[in-house]
């Protein structure tokens, strides 16, 4: 196995749907009407996790990033709960399990990616104990379904970068060794390039998730080439994530961060080209983008071949 291209967390054209919650309903519920309807939810979305690894392996997709709301409403401060709560026959761990399973059975990799929410290095404590509440509750449900990464953003950069990497160190050293084991980071369009986050994931040994649309709009000296080695190597032997993406209004004109409907085959690095890792395609059109990437991947592979 070399590269593989991922689907993040919707499909467009395969009847797949996971369900959510809302805690304004939520809270309108006597607590076993909520229990009832928080386990059901559950249960669906554990079926659907694994409808989602059949049609992934069915299409040619490699990998799965799973919604964070897969146990919708988990970490709220009023309505959250444990599984066990909603499990107390194990018959939706066991779904999870079947879906972990599969996932395996069929290489398809599977990972989560937190909500913007989770700001680990915040200068206000609680939401600094919240994010690492939530990348604890999630590193769980990694667990449970066998994904290997969770991966999130440096966060704020408020008080300067350096002072920034600092608290995003110190909260990194908050998480269990269980959280630690799964955890990634991702450089963003803004904020933390790659050669930013680089020494800390060094020190600490968490993984440097390479995105290579945000590098191109955040640059910070370093090549697409060398960002890709230098991320690669802090996985210490494991398969890199790494995340591909097009601007909807192109290169040349306007905003370049919004993602467009599909990857621009012109966008994707030379340097990924035979390397061994998952890239996980963000695109709006979702597996209709992911199957007409690989589609282009091997045309021009093809192509190659040809012309020796």
């Amino acid at each position: 196995m070399t590269l593989r291209l991922g689907l993040c967390c919707q499909f467009l054209d395969s009847p797949i749907r996971f369900r959510t919650a809302t805690h304004r309903f939520v809270s309108t519920l006597s607590p076993t009407a909520r229990r009832t309807y928080l386990a059901a939810i559950a249960a669906d979305n554990a079926t659907a996790l694994a409808a989602a690894v059949e049609r992934c392996a069915e299409l040619g997709i490699g990998g799965f990033r799973i919604t964070s709301q897969m146990l919708p409403l988990g970490t709220h401060p009023v309505s959250g709960y444990a599984l066990e709560a909603l499990d107390r026959n194990r018959a939706i761990r066991v779904a999870f399990g079947r879906a972990r399973d599969l996932a395996r059975a069929r290489g398809i990799r599977l990972s989560f990616h937190p909500d913007q929410f989770v700001v680990l290095n915040s200068e206000r404590e609680d939401v600094v104990r919240s994010s690492a509440e939530e990348l604890e509750y999630q590193a769980g449900m990694a667990e449970m379904v066998g994904a290997d990464t969770v991966v999130f953003h440096g966060g704020s950069v408020a008080g300067g970068a350096a002072a920034a990497v600092e608290r995003l160190e110190r909260g990194l050293e908050m998480l269990s060794d269980c959280a630690r084991r799964v955890i990634a980071l991702e450089n963003d369009d803004h904020r933390f390039s790659p050669a930013d986050l680089l020494p800390l994931c060094r020190r600490t040994g968490v993984p440097l998730v390479y995105d290579v649309h945000h590098h191109r709009c955040h640059e910070d000296g370093m090549s697409v080439e060398t960002a890709t080695d230098q991320a690669a190597a802090t996985w210490a032997g494991r398969e890199p994530w790494a995340h591909i993406s097009s601007p909807r209004a192109g290169w040349g004109a306007g905003n370049p961060r919004p993602h467009a409907d599909y990857i621009d085959p012109r966008d994707f690095p030379e340097a990924w080209r035979g390397r061994r890792m998952t890239v996980d395609v963000e695109a709006k059109a979702k597996e209709r983008a992911v199957v007409a990437l690989l589609s282009a991947l091997r045309g021009s592979r093809k192509r190659a071949k040809a012309s020796r």
